[in-house]
């Protein structure tokens, strides 16, 4: 039996609750761990998972042992990591899953300044805007507007995610002018579909917040469909600044109540714990942190600022 392959083969088990979803991370058969696992609970002499059909559980020996092999596997892969990195450039592939607005216009201008440093990291990105757990999945970095979903991962917040109601101008041009929230009731509308306030929209404008039910005629987990809605005079449109700023500048798009702003979530990079001391991983995120500010280059140019929003 190898120790170390066993006890990350029990790491990756613990922290996904799945052995198949393990089995993908390392990139072997689900045989392959569920051997692993077995072997390490046989030279211990203790049950590490409560297992049933539906769900791999951690005993309570399991959660203890869990925890001093994960902090001993972290140990290991950074001082394996600090001795390959003095002999070797870095190498390997990042799996990163991004939102398709950001994988599509600003992620690759960070590959691109990536891979002069380093030529020899190859990049496997998934462009999708359904909300992607890295541990279930397998990838080492997710671009996300959402917090973790559980304790086994890292959020590192990069920058506000502001949003603003825009329409074209030529609908805009054929209807009476939206002065307040509730006018936005008279109109078709369009927006993301994962906002967590669904149809409840609170609308503040300095102290005052103003709550207002909005039906969406267009619910979608593309915001480049919801874009069209709005360039195509469908009616009003709710797009992150990220998306918009182009069309805005450009004047195809009119911001509508620019005097409002809803909730602002951030745009975070969520990653595995177990993912942290990974040489590729940890410079790409402070390549991340280095080019999105929490000022973004495209709110500066649409003159929105941090002071307004808070």
């Amino acid at each position: 039996m190898d120790i170390y392959l066993s006890m990350e083969a029990f790491v990756r088990v613990a922290e996904s609750g799945n052995f198949a979803a393990a089995a993908r991370q390392i990139g072997v058969a689900k045989s392959v761990i569920s051997t692993r696992v077995q072997q390490l609970e046989e030279h211990l002499g203790v049950s590490l998972f409560h297992r049933s059909s539906r769900a791999v559980k951690l005993s309570e020996v399991g959660v203890s042992y869990y925890s001093d092999c994960h902090d001993l596997l972290g140990r290991m892969q950074s001082l394996s990591q600090r001795s390959r990195d003095t002999t070797t450039a870095l190498t390997g592939t990042l799996r990163v899953a991004a939102l398709n607005g950001f994988a599509l216009q600003h992620l690759p201008g960070v590959i691109e300044t990536f891979r002069k440093s380093h030529p020899h990291v190859e990049f496997d990105v998934f462009a999708n805007d359904q909300v992607i757990d890295p541990v279930q999945e397998g990838f080492d970095v997710v671009l996300q507007i959402f917090p973790p979903a559980s304790e086994s991962l890292i959020e590192r917040r990069l920058f506000r995610m502001r949003g603003v109601f825009v329409a074209a101008p030529e609908y805009l041009d054929g209807i009476s002018p939206i002065l307040t929230p509730a006018d936005l009731c008279l109109h078709q509308f369009a927006c993301y579909r994962y906002y967590p306030w669904r149809n409840r929209w609170i609308l503040s404008k300095s102290s005052e917040h103003t709550e207002v039910t909005l039906v969406p005629a267009l619910r979608s987990n593309s915001v480049h469909l919801v874009q069209e809605f709005a360039r195509r005079a469908m009616g009003v449109a709710y797009l992150p600044t990220m998306i918009a700023y182009h069309d805005l500048l450009e004047g195809q798009l009119t911001r509508v109540l620019p005097d409002y702003e809803t909730e602002i979530p951030f745009f975070s990079a969520v990653y595995p714990t177990s993912h942290r001391a990974t040489a590729k991983v940890k410079l790409f995120l402070d390549l991340l942190s280095s080019t999105f500010s929490m000022e973004p280059e495209w709110d500066r140019l649409l003159g929105l600022t941090q002071e307004k929003s808070t």
